[in-house]
């Protein structure tokens, strides 16, 4: 993020924007990710792709995206938001944000973002998903698919998971974040005084940013995932019970399955976030 205090108002209408964006153009690789995650028989992502077209179109890769679509617009207004707020209340008399105290704030987001906005988007959108490849799916869209959910498991079925979401969104956030912020902050100490950071070294900066965050968060995501299949209730008591389960049946690297096409859309969605919201920001004029 670029020198100088958001206005929230500006700063949730960049960040929903952004993520509604991002959300829509990557979501065959989110689709991809979520499905290589199920428990079962392992698909590569060709696999996956090939079949999903074969069987359903090209819009069966879009399964559950309208729930994505809607929670990542909420979840990247809440995160900027709240990154601001808390960056604004971590940084020092020059305004600079050390990583310690980025990584911080990111956590902070992280979790406002993981209770507001992902729990109950990622969980539709795994329940959609996994209902899709059954050859009779349940749910026909998003809202036939939301008041389904309510109505067999109340609030808490669009709550489950809620405790590997908050973790990965922590540590999404903190990692995304503070490898962002420190990324810039380095640029932005090379660059020469009024110097505008090109969007081209924004975006690539922003995609480093999604490639840290995917290695270092990936066994969150898959253990999220598991917790948010139509089968989690009959397979898992609680999320250390999956992670657990994860190991002893089918191996520690089975943690990082789905990592290729998480990394595809974290990468692009890192440049993607970053350079619109930043965009969008200077064309608003929403710094102070």
């Amino acid at each position: 993020m670029a020198s100088g205090k958001e206005k929230p108002l500006h700063s949730l209408i960049a960040g929903s924007t952004a993520g509604a964006v991002e959300a829509f153009v990557t979501y065959p690789a989110e689709f991809v990710k979520t499905r290589s995650q199920f428990g079962g028989q392992k698909e590569s992502p060709f696999t996956i792709i090939r079949s999903t077209l074969a069987s359903k179109g090209i819009t069966g890769l879009y399964s559950g995206c309208t729930a994505l679509v809607v929670g990542n617009a909420v979840k990247a207004g809440v995160r900027f938001v709240s990154y601001d707020h808390f960056k604004s209340m971590l940084a020092d008399q020059q305004g600079k944000v050390s990583a310690p105290r980025s990584l911080l704030a990111g956590l902070g987001a992280g979790v406002m973002e993981a209770v507001f906005a992902v729990t109950p988007s990622e969980t539709i959108k795994t329940k959609l998903i996994d209902d899709a490849k059954r050859p009779n799916p349940q749910y026909r869209g998003l809202v036939h698919g939301t008041i389904s959910i309510v109505r067999k498991e109340g609030i808490r079925g669009i709550y489950r998971g809620l405790f590997p979401v908050v973790m990965r969104q922590g540590a999404n956030s903190s990692v995304r974040f503070t490898t962002y912020t420190t990324l810039k902050q380095f640029v932005q100490g090379n660059a020469r005084p009024g110097q505008t950071i090109p969007s081209s070294v924004t975006f690539g900066i922003g995609a480093i940013a999604g490639l840290v965050t995917v290695y270092t968060t990936m066994p969150l995501d898959v253990i999220k995932t598991r917790m948010q299949s139509l089968e989690a209730r009959q397979l898992y008591r609680n999320s250390f019970h999956c992670a657990y389960r994860i190991f002893t049946e089918e191996g520690l690297f089975r943690f990082w399955a789905g990592t290729t096409p998480r990394l595809a859309r974290l990468v692009m969605s890192g440049g993607i976030v970053f350079t619109i919201y930043e965009k969008i920001i200077a064309v608003i004029g929403g710094r102070e």
